[in-house]
């Protein structure tokens, strides 16, 4: 049975996409995520917030394959999925962008963000090294891909610049734009706003609800900006010490008072 979301501002939330059942995962003796379940519907944005070392990051690397968890399911589009390697992740539609920001310096952004439709280009390795056939039609389609998503993230003017010399808020769009030309079905933005002044995350703000709005693109993000979360959410999951402390929407998560607990560092009866 199809189950269906009408949020208040018209967007469709459909079903579970992604469903993460008692995810245990541990470095040696430390365990970084204790057992913790929770999903991601289709459409929608969900958060993924805590403090520094709630392992945030960790859950992300357990979704994009980076990390196989010791315990606990991860299913997606209705399939359990078993453990992968990140390439066969991203093959499966999830794509990221990463904490510490992840280019190619002395490449331009638009050979930054064609490297994002690699899993696009099915020509065999002759033919690409030629560029004849087949691997002229495919770069030729993937081309016009690129240049669509340069003019929605608004980066045109900077198209040729090598990356390198690209300020820090700028080169944030690029990192989107690159994840974006793999068209996920889940887009997984690690920090989207860490190192930005104002102006910078009011325009990732606007490129991420307008990513969710125009291309219906399912978001998980880690962000530590509490303001941008409870604007951006849909839904939130709060982790701290690798355990889940809780998981609804921006104003149920507000007024928990563990969550509250976890961030303010005071008891609570």
């Amino acid at each position: 049975m199809t189950q269906t979301t009408i949020t208040p501002d018209g967007r469709q939330i459909g079903d579970v996409l992604m469903d993460l059942r008692n995810i245990t995962l541990r470095f040696g003796g430390v365990t970084a995520i204790k057992d913790i379940s929770f999903d991601i519907r289709e459409g929608e944005i969900r958060a993924i917030i805590g403090p520094n070392g709630a392992g945030k990051s960790s859950m992300l690397n357990v979704i994009s394959g980076f990390y196989v968890p010791q315990e606990g399911e991860i299913w997606f589009k209705g399939y359990r999925r078993g453990p992968m390697k990140p390439y066969e992740v991203a093959r499966l539609g999830i794509a990221r962008t990463f904490q510490n920001i992840a280019l190619f310096d002395g490449m331009s952004v638009l050979d930054n963000i064609m490297t994002g439709r690699l899993n696009m280009m099915k020509a065999p390795i002759w033919s690409q090294a030629l560029w004849w056939g087949r691997a002229e039609r495919e770069e030729v389609e993937n081309r016009e891909q690129v240049e669509k998503i340069i003019d929605f993230l608004e980066i045109q003017n900077i198209r040729k610049t090598p990356v390198g010399r690209l300020p820090y808020g700028l080169k944030k769009r690029v990192e989107l734009a690159r994840a974006l030309a793999a068209e996920p079905k889940i887009l997984l933005l690690d920090e989207p706003m860490a190192g930005m002044n104002v102006e910078e995350k009011e325009d990732m703000c606007r490129f991420i609800l307008d990513v969710n709005d125009e291309f219906g693109t399912t978001i998980a993000l880690i962000e530590h900006d509490m303001g941008v979360v409870m604007d951006l959410s849909d839904r939130v999951v709060v982790m701290d010490y690798g355990r889940k402390i809780g998981d609804g929407t921006p104003d149920e998560v507000r007024n928990n008072p563990e969550v509250i607990s976890a961030y303010l560092g005071v008891a609570h009866e």
